[in-house]
């Protein structure tokens, strides 16, 4: 099967980086898609924008690499695609809570076609022709709850909840797509499936059990829930609760506490730090009592002791500063906006919600970050009696390292023309 791969052409704000280059579940997205369409592909091809395709006469999917799906998703929907054996487009009921509450806000990919919504993601079985038929592909979403809110907080109380897909796909067109991708759809969904799985297959309830009396651990704490790589060095003390991944050369120290989190490799954790329900990326480092909670630190970025994140997307090569912390809630109930894939502020569904620091960020200590701002790549922030609190979005032409005379060794990848740069979104 022929693969053809077209480029979305926006960056993600504030990363300033197309969709594919950003990790995903601690994996590139355009290495994530590559992998799940394996099974399927023996050859591909990419287009670029205004590039013009030739014929093609043999069974080809085609799709947008902005995109995230799991391999639930699509291995349902390649096998009713080649079931019914004419061209398909993935398509999405308005209905469904998972597409409605989660990936329809914000977003500029799907196209609307009455009551559907069509994502760009299609399969012909004889190659691509003019002409094709919607196939929804129910995503199995699940109410899970995550937060609770007591009554003198806000107009919402009680338990907020994620409709959570047990099969996923997701356009990534703004930073909250990242935080959906790697929580509701990736974290809160990997639970999701073990629960059912454990609740209807009796076979594999026993062998979970089985593995935990046999290595004496309760049973989230078992090699079933709690995978480890090679190398790894973690202390007794430490507490680990699956289900969990954690990769090779990773060293965890005493205290630390690790929940439903995805760890890459050579991670450096140490003393009594909390990770729940995360993504922390290859080479990061997290020192004494950093805290994350519902957030993705990508690659080589560093969190220093007694920050907080949650509910927050951290950048590549980015650096936070000790006793920082991003808020995730708004004091008084007004809804939160956030950047669409237009980058216009529009309302993010999200009652609560954190922040997004993009690539190379140097961001100093004791700072206060509202809801829902960000901080474009390459910013350097240094506290000051002025610059302590922030409450909204900071571009690259606001940073601070403009105005020091040694600028110029602080390296700005992501804003290469620095002529160019104040224009900056």
């Amino acid at each position: 099967m022929l693969k053809i791969i077209l480029h979305a052409q926006n960056q993600i704000m504030p990363f300033c980086e197309a969709a594919r280059e950003l990790r995903i579940q601690n994996s590139p997205l355009w290495l994530h898609q590559r992998n799940l369409l394996a099974p399927y592909v023996t050859r591909e091809m990419e287009l670029k924008q205004g590039e013009r395709m030739q014929p093609v006469r043999e069974p080809t999917i085609v799709y947008r690499d902005n995109l995230f799906f799991d391999e639930f998703y699509i291995n349902a929907f390649m096998e009713e695609a080649i079931k019914r054996n004419k061209p398909v487009r993935a398509a999405f009921k308005s209905a469904d809570p998972a597409f409605r509450e989660h990936a329809l806000p914000l977003s500029t990919s799907y196209t609307p076609a009455g009551s559907l919504y069509l994502a760009d993601l299609w399969y012909y079985p004889n190659g691509p022709t003019a002409g094709v038929d919607p196939l929804v592909i129910d995503m199995q979403a699940r109410e899970i709850g995550y937060y609770h809110v007591p009554t003198y907080m806000g107009d919402q109380s009680g338990d907020l909840v994620f409709q959570v897909p047990l099969r996923a796909l997701l356009a990534i067109d703004s930073w909250v797509h990242v935080f959906i991708a790697d929580m509701v759809f990736g974290q809160f969904a990997r639970g999701a499936r073990f629960e059912k799985r454990l609740n209807e297959d009796v076979k594999f309830k026993i062998k979970i059990l089985g593995k935990a009396i046999y290595e004496g651990r309760q049973v989230l704490e078992s090699s079933e829930l709690v995978k480890v790589g090679k190398g790894c060095v973690i202390d007794p003390s430490a507490v680990i609760h699956g289900p969990a991944i954690i990769g090779d050369n990773v060293t965890i120290n005493a205290g630390a506490v690790i929940e439903n989190s995805i760890i890459g490799n050579n991670v450096n954790i140490s003393q009594d730090v909390q990770v729940m329900l995360s993504v922390v990326g290859d080479g990061a480092f997290l020192p004494f009592r950093a805290a994350l909670f519902m957030t993705t630190l990508m690659e080589n970025s560093m969190l220093a002791q007694n920050t907080c994140l949650q509910m927050c997307i951290i950048g590549r090569n980015t650096f936070i500063g000790a006793g920082s912390t991003w808020t995730d809630y708004n004091l008084i109930p007004a809804p939160l906006r956030a950047r669409d894939g237009n980058g216009k502020l529009s309302l993010s569904n999200r009652p609560v919600l954190g922040g997004c620091v993009g690539h190379n960020c140097r961001i100093g200590s004791g700072m206060i970050v509202y809801p829902a701002r960000t901080i474009e790549s390459d910013v350097v922030l240094a506290a000051s009696n002025t610059r302590r609190v922030i409450d909204r979005d900071i571009s690259f032409a606001e940073s601070d390292h403009h105005h020091l005379k040694l600028a110029h060794l602080h390296q700005t990848p992501y804003h290469k023309n620095l002529k160019d740069s104040a224009e900056s979104w």
